[in-house]
């Protein structure tokens, strides 16, 4: 059976920078996930840290610093580039967030299989 693409969210309910939490299904469960806008380009990944497995966002759609520049988890305060997910400062520094492929499609951000 053919996996299908899974809409995410619309582009327009991103600033950017900005970012939003969004789920999917896999396997029959729903997964947390965000969407990052940086720069005009669109980033995914799901919600979970690599060093405590927790959820990074500590205000509903929060994913980013105060600057902007990178992710933010809340839990450790640990920072991640936002293009390739990589943490650069925290307890998981060397660690990576689990990048999710999207694509954009008349203005919607849709999960590729």
């Amino acid at each position: 059976m053919k996996r299908q693409r899974q809409r995410l969210c619309r582009l327009d309910e991103l600033d950017d920078p900005g970012s939003r939490g969004v789920s999917f299904e896999r396997g029959g469960e729903r997964v947390a996930a965000f969407v990052v806008l940086h720069d005009g380009q669109v980033r995914a990944y799901e919600n979970r840290c690599p060093h405590t497995g927790a959820p990074l966002d500590w205000v509903e759609h929060q994913f980013l610093d105060a600057e902007g520049a990178l992710i933010q988890c809340a839990v450790h305060d640990a920072r991640f580039k936002i293009d390739d997910g990589r943490c650069v400062a925290g307890p998981c520094a060397g660690d990576a967030l689990t990048p999710l492929p999207v694509t954009v499609e008349d203005g919607v951000v849709w999960l590729i299989p």
